[in-house]
């Protein structure tokens, strides 16, 4: 499959209709309780499969290795850009930012295990723990980043019970971890009764929810207008340095191809889901516009189209 075919895979196609019918004012929209079965049953299939791999496979150092560089990753991505972006906004509108791309995108990661499945290149299930690891963390250090620019009583105001309770508990996360502890006990019987469920009609669900994110990303390039030129540079290259950085760590550490691929994706992907529901509450006064548009608008669409064809030639390249 070259670059190009990878365009006409259904999930793109949807992706680029749900594009396509914001520019000619459709009326097309899905409704938000289809959308949240959607978004729960891609979760607890990619969970649960993930979960079924990491069955059977031996607990060695090639699957703690990448579990404990997803973590880093997490944890330092936000430390590093937040500078950066501390130079063209507010403190707390940065460290919100910083949030949303030390966290992860869910359905880049799916759209790259289809890309992966659709070459016939194997991944380790353990990847899946990867993307639940990288979840929380990065919020954690955006909101110490937010409050380290607070000063006084208002710096107190933040409850950390309130702020875990919001990482841990995140129905994202939490469906997630729950569906892959599940898959990792399930005996065969169980585990065969659901391969239709979680194996053939994950394909189909994952274009119809990337139909509603095309008409969503469409509509968010509007938001960004007041963020100027630097925030949409900031949305293209961010992906190219941080998932090329990856991609070299993943090289020096031995990591599989397929492993290295979703390595790359996992840190050149921002969170629109996660991270906002998150800050919604935690971090009230951040400019949801910015961190949901960019991530969504900018990054999210780069990455579909070009990020992940883009890391896997680069792989295929270097692991020969």
């Amino acid at each position: 499959m070259n670059p190009f075919e990878y365009l006409l895979q259904p999930a793109i196609l949807f992706f680029l209709m749900g594009g396509l019918a914001v520019l000619v004012k459709s009326d097309l929209e899905i409704p938000g309780s289809v959308l949240k079965v959607l978004s729960l049953y891609l979760l607890f299939a990619l969970g649960f499969k993930g979960g079924v791999e990491l069955q059977h496979m031996d607990w060695t150092v090639e699957v703690f290795t990448p579990l404990v560089l997803a973590v880093v990753a997490a944890f330092l991505i936000p430390l590093v850009v937040y500078p950066i972006l501390r130079r063209k906004f507010e403190c707390v509108d940065a460290a919100a930012l910083a949030a949303t791309y030390g966290s992860v995108s869910a359905v880049t990661f799916m759209t790259a295990v289809s890309y992966l499945e659709a070459h016939g290149t194997e991944f380790g299930g353990y990847m899946v723990a990867a993307l639940a690891l990288m979840e929380s963390p990065a919020i954690l250090i955006g909101l110490l980043l937010a409050r380290s620019g607070r000063r006084g009583a208002e710096a107190g105001r933040l409850s950390w019970s309130s702020v875990l309770h919001e990482c841990l508990a995140n129905k994202s996360v939490l469906i997630l971890l729950g569906s892959l502890c599940a898959g990792l006990v399930a005996p065969e019987s169980g585990i065969k009764a659901l391969k239709p469920f979680v194996g053939d009609l994950f394909p189909g669900m994952l274009c119809f929810f990337l139909l509603d994110l095309g008409i969503v990303a469409a509509r968010r390039l509007g938001d960004l207008k007041a963020a100027g030129v630097f925030a949409l540079v900031f949305g293209i290259l961010f992906p190219v340095i941080s998932g090329g950085v990856a991609i070299v760590v993943a090289y020096l550490t031995g990591f599989g191809k397929g492993d290295a691929v979703l390595f790359a994706v996992l840190c050149a992907s921002g969170s629109y889901i996660a991270v906002p529901a998150a800050l919604r509450s935690a971090l009230p006064e951040a400019n949801p516009s910015i961190y949901v548009g960019l991530a969504l608008g900018v990054t999210f669409p780069f990455n579909l189209l070009l990020g992940i064809p883009l890391a896997y030639t680069c792989i295929s390249s270097l692991w020969g």
